[in-house]
């Protein structure tokens, strides 16, 4: 059993950053570290679309194009937690935004077996 907890969404004008961060907490037996993590978001009226996902040890990341260039995505397995840095916000980036854990990365929100409660991110314009 995996438990996500998300949190640094918020308000934000266009142009502007947040943080978002998800602490995992493994009460299975196995380690943070192996599994690989994934950010989703779904905005009103939309299917839940993914983001960007990183390895177990954070050596490989991949993005949605509309992440590119503007979305890092990076953990600290140390402190069992994983970020995504949000800048160049748009107002269609407003969504719940939705961590998300599972052994291999994967792009497909159907691939993931464990997910946090979201959080609210709003881009004003």
């Amino acid at each position: 059993q995996v438990q996500l907890v998300e949190s640094g969404g918020g308000l934000v004008q266009a142009g502007g950053s947040l943080r978002l961060s998800c602490v995992v907490s493994v009460i299975s037996g196995r380690t943070f570290k192996t599994y690989a993590m994934g950010w989703f978001r779904r905005a009103p009226g939309k299917d839940r679309e993914f983001v960007a996902t990183i390895s177990e040890l954070g050596l490989t990341t991949t993005y949605a194009d509309a992440a590119k260039g503007r979305f890092t995505i990076s953990r600290d397995n140390a402190k069992n937690t994983v970020y995504l840095q949000m800048n160049s916000l748009k107002p269609e980036d407003t969504a719940v935004y939705y961590c998300a854990a599972r052994s291999v990365m994967s792009t497909r929100t159907s691939d993931y077996n464990y997910w946090g409660q979201g959080t609210q991110v709003t881009v004003s314009s």
